[in-house]
């Protein structure tokens, strides 16, 4: 399977808390919900068609237990998305977690990057990860997501954690994909393309 990573950025790259100011307070967060006023429906269209690329889901534990509390609620048969967050095989990374009531899921602990490796060496078409900033921070530097999937809010929130923090491994990446949606949302995707290049630009140079 190929992983994937969507993920709901500010532009100032904040991935906390995008859902509601509730979602995710740590470390003293206060600006959640700042993807929700930018939501249409042709963003909506295209995250249900990313989700119908999904064979298995992954989840770092925080977004897991947000996951885990408000999906199961959701039993609208309208719904573009429930059934298959339901109803798809689940993963989640955690060292602490002793049991998980959202099935299917199954918990990664110890060595994740090689147990994502394993499901990676699985039949199938994606792992998708939503969201789960650490978890995604870990297997980008690990070199091990395929497809980034970032959808960039029109909105400055000026603090709060971010998909890539000052010391992060860097990665090299190739963008495969742009749009725009009415209420505002830029989605932008991406390949991994191993490590960065570098080069000089100047009188001389290839691009000058």
């Amino acid at each position: 399977m190929r992983l994937t990573l969507t993920q709901f950025l500010t532009l100032d790259g904040v991935a906390q808390g995008p859902g509601s100011p509730e979602e995710d307070t740590s470390d003293g967060f206060s600006q959640g919900g700042w993807f929700v006023p930018y939501l249409d429906e042709d963003f909506v269209q295209r995250a249900a068609d990313w989700l119908g690329e999904a064979d298995a889901l992954l989840f770092g534990r925080r977004t897991y237990d947000n996951f885990a509390r408000d999906w199961p609620r959701i039993t609208d048969p309208d719904d573009p998305f429930s059934e298959k967050m339901n109803g798809l095989p689940k993963y989640v990374a955690s060292r602490s977690l002793a049991q998980a009531g959202w099935a299917p899921t199954t918990i990664l602990s110890g060595d994740v990057p090689a147990q994502v490796a394993e499901l990676k060496r699985q039949p199938g078409r994606e792992l998708q990860i939503h969201g789960s900033a650490r978890l995604a921070q870990s297997l980008l530097g690990a070199g091990m997501i395929d497809e980034l999937r970032l959808v960039i809010a029109p909105v400055v929130v000026g603090n709060g954690r971010r998909l890539f923090p000052a010391g992060g491994a860097p990665a090299g990446l190739r963008l495969v994909r742009n749009e725009s949606t009415p209420g505002g949302l830029a989605i932008l995707v991406y390949e991994s393309a191993g490590l960065p290049t570098y080069g000089t630009y100047g009188p001389g140079s290839s691009d000058g």
